[in-house]
C-alpha cells in the first residue's frame, strides 16, 4: 500500500467536505418549499465508487448515516447498467433501502475514463408525496400503501435521456407538484455541481491520488474511532426510553438499548424494543443505525472525518419486526420521532459511562405541525420542523432556539409563513418556569401559536412527544416539562394528542397553540449558583416563586 502524505490527506478531506457543503448550499438556495429551503430538512453527500460516504453536507446527521445502505441497494439493482448521464431517483424504505416516503433520493454516478470513481447523493424531505394525510407524515397509516407514492430506484435520466413518464407520475400523485418538482430540480442541480467539482478535483490532483486519499480517509477515520473507544470504560450500559404512543388513547412505545463498549468497538442492541405498530413511527434499520452513529459521534473528542470509516467500529442490531427495524408493510412516514428517541436513549446509556460528555434529556427533536387546505381551489401544504430546546450539561444550562443534534434544522421565519400561507403567527417566545431545575437548568420551553386565516376549510396534523414521559434530568436534576398542544375555536380549548392519527379540521379564526417540551436539569437544584438564579429571574426565565421555592433564593 502506498503511504499517503498526512498534509495531502487533510487537504483532500477538506476538499471532499467543501464539495458536500457546496451541494448543500446550492440545494437550499434553489429549493421551492419551506420544509427544504427554510427548515433545511435535506442532506447531501459524496460517496466513493463503493457507495461509502466520503463527506457529508452541513445538514441532517440522521439522514446521512443511512446513505450507505441505499447506495448498496442501488448498485446491486443496477449492476452492469450504470452509465454516464444516469440520474437515479427513489424513496421506498423496503424497495430502495430508503427512510420514509417524503425523503426522496437523487443520486448520480461520477465517471472518469469510463469507470465509476464516485457518487453524488442528495436527499430532501418533500412537501408532499400523496397518501391519506397532506404532507405524507401519516401517523394514522396502518400500512405503507397508505402513505403515498412509492419509488424503487428508477432512472430519472438514462444516459442523459429524461424519463418523462416518471416525472409525470410524480406530478400526478402529489398535492403540490410545483413544489415537489421544483425541489427535485434543486436536488439535481446540487448533484450536478458536486459531480463537476469532484471531476475538477481529479483534474487537479489526478485520479489515482484522489482515490487513494479517499480510501485512506476511511482507514484514518476507523483508526481514530477505535483509538477513542479504547479510552472509554468497558461495560454494557442499559437504558429504556419511551414514545408516548399514538392517538387519543396512547400506548407507550418502548426503545430498549444495551450499549456495549469492548476495547476498540461498540455494539448497540435494541432487543426488547416494542414490536412495530400500526402507525407511522416505525423505523427502518438504516435510519436506526444513522441515529446511533449521530449520538456516538457527538461524544468523540477528536475530529473524526464524516466518512464511512467511522461506521466500521460500530455494530447495530435490532430484532426484525420491531419499531426500530421495521419490515414490510409497516408504515414509517413519521419515523423521525423514533430516530430522535434513539439518540436520546443513547445519551441515557452513555451518561452512565461518560457523565461529563452528555446532556440531560431535551425536547426530543422537532415538533411537526402540518397545515393544509385550498386557496382559490389550489391545494397548499405547509409543514414545519419546530425546534428546539436541550437539556443541561455538567458545564452549562440547556440551550434554547437550537436544533436537536439529529437534524440541523430551523424554524421557518414568521414573515415567510404569513406571506405564503393562510396563517398568522400570534405568539412566538420562551415560556417561563419550564426548564428542569438543577445545578445547571434545562432549557426553557417555547410557544408558537398559529391562527388559521383561510376562507376554505383546512386540516391540521401534529407530531410531537414527551407529554407522558417528560425529558429526564441527570444526577438529581429535575425533569423538564412536557408539550402542550391546544386547538382553540370560539374560545373553547381542546387538547390534542401528541401524535395525531386523525387530522383536525380547521375553520377561519381557529388557533393552534403549541408549547414545546423543555430540557431536563443536571445536578441538584440546591447547588445552583445564586448569581445564575438572579440572572434567570431578571431575564424572565423563572418567576419569583420558582426562585424562592425551588432554588431557595432569599431577599
Amino acid at each position: 500500500m502506498r503511504k499517503i502524505d498526512p498534509i495531502r490527506l487533510e487537504v483532500m478531506k477538506n476538499a471532499f467536505d467543501s464539495i458536500a457543503d457546496e451541494m448543500a448550499l446550492m440545494l437550499m438556495r434553489a429549493a421551492h418549499s419551506p420544509i427544504v429551503r427554510d427548515s433545511m430538512d435535506y442532506s447531501t453527500a459524496i460517496c466513493d465508487a463503493k457507495g461509502q460516504t466520503l463527506a457529508q453536507g452541513v445538514t441532517t446527521p440522521m439522514h446521512l448515516g443511512s446513505f450507505y445502505d441505499a447506495m448498496q441497494h442501488l448498485m446491486e439493482r443496477y449492476a452492469g447498467n450504470i452509465h454516464p448521464g444516469d440520474v437515479f431517483i427513489g424513496n421506498d424504505p423496503y424497495a430502495a433501502a430508503g427512510q420514509h416516503l417524503p425523503d426522496i433520493y437523487i443520486i448520480e454516478p461520477i465517471f472518469h475514463e469510463a469507470r465509476i470513481v464516485g457518487w453524488t447523493t442528495t436527499l430532501a424531505h418533500h412537501a408532499d408525496v400523496g397518501g391519506i394525510v397532506p404532507g405524507s407524515n401519516a401517523l394514522g397509516a396502518r400500512e405503507i400503501y397508505q402513505e403515498g407514492l412509492r419509488l424503487p430506484f428508477l432512472k430519472l435520466y438514462d444516459k442523459g435521456q429524461f424519463n418523462a413518464a416518471v416525472w409525470e407520475i410524480i406530478g400526478l400523485n402529489v398535492r403540490v407538484p410545483d413544489m415537489v418538482q421544483g425541489d427535485l430540480r434543486a436536488q439535481m442541480a446540487a448533484s450536478r455541481a458536486g459531480r463537476r467539482s469532484f471531476a475538477d478535483l481529479i483534474t487537479r490532483y489526478g485520479v489515482d491520488e484522489v482515490l487513494a486519499c479517499a480510501e485512506e480517509l476511511h482507514d484514518y477515520a476507523e483508526r481514530l474511532g477505535r483509538a477513542e473507544i479504547r479510552d472509554l470504560p468497558n461495560g454494557t450500559y442499559h437504558f429504556t426510553d419511551h414514545m408516548d404512543g399514538l392517538g387519543a388513547d396512547p400506548v407507550p412505545i418502548v426503545i430498549q438499548i444495551a450499549l456495549t463498549i469492548a476495547d476498540e468497538s461498540i455494539t448497540v442492541d435494541f432487543a426488547g424494543s416494542s414490536p412495530q405498530v400500526e402507525g407511522g413511527v416505525n423505523t427502518p434499520l438504516p435510519f436506526t443505525k444513522a441515529s446511533v452513529y449521530t449520538a456516538l459521534r457527538s461524544i468523540m473528542l477528536s475530529d473524526i472525518p464524516n466518512c464511512h470509516g467511522f461506521e466500521r467500529v460500530v455494530t447495530v442490531t435490532a430484532p426484525k419486526g420491531t419499531v426500530v427495524n421495521s419490515v414490510h408493510p409497516a408504515p414509517c412516514g413519521a419515523r423521525g420521532i423514533t430516530g430522535y428517541r434513539v439518540i436520546d436513549g443513547m445519551f441515557g446509556a452513555l451518561a452512565q459511562a461518560l457523565p461529563d460528555r452528555v446532556t440531560a434529556d431535551g425536547m426530543g427533536g422537532s415538533s411537526v405541525p402540518t397545515f393544509a387546505g385550498y386557496i382559490d381551489g389550489k391545494p397548499f401544504v405547509f409543514t414545519e420542523t419546530v425546534m428546539g430546546t436541550w437539556g443541561a450539561s455538567s458545564a452549562h444550562d440547556g440551550q434554547v432556539g437550537v436544533p436537536h443534534m439529529g437534524a440541523n434544522q430551523a424554524n421557518v421565519p414568521v414573515e415567510m409563513i404569513e406571506a405564503s400561507y393562510p396563517l398568522r403567527i400570534r405568539r412566538y417566545g420562551v415560556v417561563p418556569d419550564t426548564g428542569g431545575a438543577g445545578r445547571f437548568r434545562g432549557g426553557n420551553a417555547f410557544i408558537r401559536e398559529y391562527e388559521y386565516t383561510g376562507e376554505e376549510e383546512g386540516v391540521l396534523s401534529l407530531r410531537s412527544d414527551k407529554r407522558d414521559h417528560p425529558p429526564h434530568g441527570l444526577f438529581h436534576g429535575e425533569a423538564g416539562s412536557g408539550p402542550v398542544s391546544i386547538l382553540i375555536r370560539d374560545g373553547v380549548e381542546t387538547e390534542l394528542p401528541v401524535l395525531v392519527t386523525e387530522p383536525y379540521h380547521l375553520r377561519k379564526g381557529d388557533v393552534f397553540r403549541h408549547i414545546s417540551p423543555s430540557g431536563g436539569g443536571y445536578g441538584p437544584a440546591s447547588e445552583r449558583a445564586e448569581d445564575r438564579v438572579r440572572a434567570d429571574l431578571e431575564a424572565g426565565l423563572i418567576s419569583d416563586r420558582v426562585a424562592r421555592e425551588v432554588y431557595g433564593l432569599s431577599g
